[in-house]
């Protein structure tokens, strides 16, 4: 490998060189492979869960970083709107795997990289997958996956039998997260700080319409946009379903809804925004993508090399009007589903509440938001269990039952959900 060339110091004295010629200095390559130049970081094993916007980043800057064992899981297959942004794809590689893409550019431009991909689900996946790496860094775009990744990561804690966790099974989940100009990276140590489920508060439920306001009062654009794809095209198309990704499908939605802000004197539909009331499409910013990406990654490394106290434990980045971030703690909750062992007191009506309002009200609504839960009481007996279908049949009656005659007061639950597949919630009944 050469190094550099200059002008010979010997250049006008008499010799093998004559006046103006070049010394070439040459070194044997630099062989980071060798035993000697091994480092925790390049020895550690990381994850990185998602392979979009974010992903391509975090894969570009763990790479420049010299963490060379890295794996990436993803579902999705590239789509030619993400080219603008995720860097790591090209026209060619449209309709193929995001993750296997992204995994064969970075280790054909980066030779000391050894990216393994991984096309699927992140359920898919078993604990002892998820607790062979020494971080997990995720950017995904949802949040019921974060959940059931957050809760899967904080189950592989381990403890003794004093009741001491094993630090070995703490496995930090660094989570990323970016809309428009706006974003947010945390440090997760699962069972030590606040975890994703502490702060599920600070994630509302997706926004929808009133289907009387939509039909009837429309004071918004998104109101008449709503009408457009939920009502008008059905009735005009009744054997064709809307083809989302069809411009010809989305022109006929945008030109009707636009009729309509006319016809309530509404002003703000555009094109963009149908797609994005349709498709549910949040902005994506490649610089966002690129400051968050450089702040989980960060962290990562940190953690790794201990060369630096990791963050404590959120940090906020806001660039719509500038350019700012805020640092600060979350508090872990005392009754948290997913990293606390603290058992979730309930109050019930005695009289009124049946299972099913229990399900809906408590369970799937309110502070838990679980997805299809399943409901045991103590002494062992299924209440409801949604599938497999025979089961779903077989407790379906105890749905109109009241909750009063079916466990005792103070009797506690055991809930199993999804979202929260590695963990068992315990809920104890108070009826009032």
């Amino acid at each position: 490998m050469t190094l550099l060339s200059r002008p010979s110091p010997f250049a006008n004295e008499t010799g093998p060189l004559a006046c103006g010629e070049f010394e070439t200095i040459t070194e044997p390559p630099f062989n980071i492979t060798t035993a000697e130049y091994q480092t925790p970081l390049s020895t550690a094993k990381v994850l990185v869960v998602g392979a979009g916007g974010l992903g391509c980043e975090i894969l570009k800057d763990l790479a420049m970083s010299g963490i060379k064992d890295v794996h990436v899981i993803d579902l999705d297959t590239i789509d030619v709107t993400n080219l603008n942004r995720q860097f790591l794809f090209r026209q060619k590689d449209v309709g193929r795997s995001k993750a296997e893409t992204a995994a064969a550019f970075i280790n054909q431009r980066c030779p000391w990289m050894n990216v393994t991909a991984h096309h699927g689900m992140i359920q898919d996946k078993n604990p002892s997958f998820y607790a062979q790496f020494n971080v997990v860094i995720s950017g995904l775009d949802n949040v019921e996956a974060r959940r059931w990744l957050n809760a899967t990561v904080v189950g592989l804690v381990q403890f003794d039998d004093d009741g001491d966790m094993d630090p070995t099974t703490i496995i930090p989940i660094v989570d990323g997260g970016t809309e428009a100009f706006s974003g947010q990276a945390r440090f997760i140590l699962p069972r030590i700080t606040s975890c994703f489920e502490c702060t599920i508060d600070a994630f509302p439920p997706q926004t929808s319409f009133p289907l009387c306001t939509i039909a009837e009062t429309p004071r918004r654009p998104e109101h008449c946009i709503a009408y457009a794809f939920i009502l008008q095209w059905p009735k005009e198309f009744p054997e064709k379903k809307l083809d989302k990704d069809s411009p010809d499908d989305m022109k006929w939605v945008y030109e009707r809804a636009k009729e309509r802000a006319e016809l309530f004197n509404i002003t703000g539909v555009t094109y963009m925004l149908t797609m994005g009331v349709v498709k549910n499409i949040i902005p994506a910013v490649a610089s966002t993508n690129a400051i968050i990406a450089a702040a989980c990654v960060n962290e990562c490394v940190k953690f790794i090399s201990f060369c630096s106290q990791n963050l404590n434990s959120y940090m906020m980045y806001m660039g719509s009007q500038g350019v700012h971030s805020h640092t600060f703690a979350y508090q872990q909750k005392d009754d948290c589903p997913v990293c606390t062992s603290t058992v979730r007191k309930i109050h019930v009506s005695k009289d009124r509440t049946t299972l099913k309002a229990f399900i809906e009200e408590s369970l799937k609504e309110g502070s838990l938001r679980l997805q299809s839960p399943s409901v045991v009481a103590a002494s062992g007996t299924t209440l409801y269990m949604p599938k497999p279908p025979a089961l779903e049949a077989a407790t379906r009656p105890n749905l109109e039952k009241l909750l009063s005659d079916l466990v005792a007061d103070g009797e506690e639950l055991t809930v199993t959900d999804p979202l929260l597949e590695s963990i068992n919630l315990t809920i104890s009944i108070h009826f009032q």
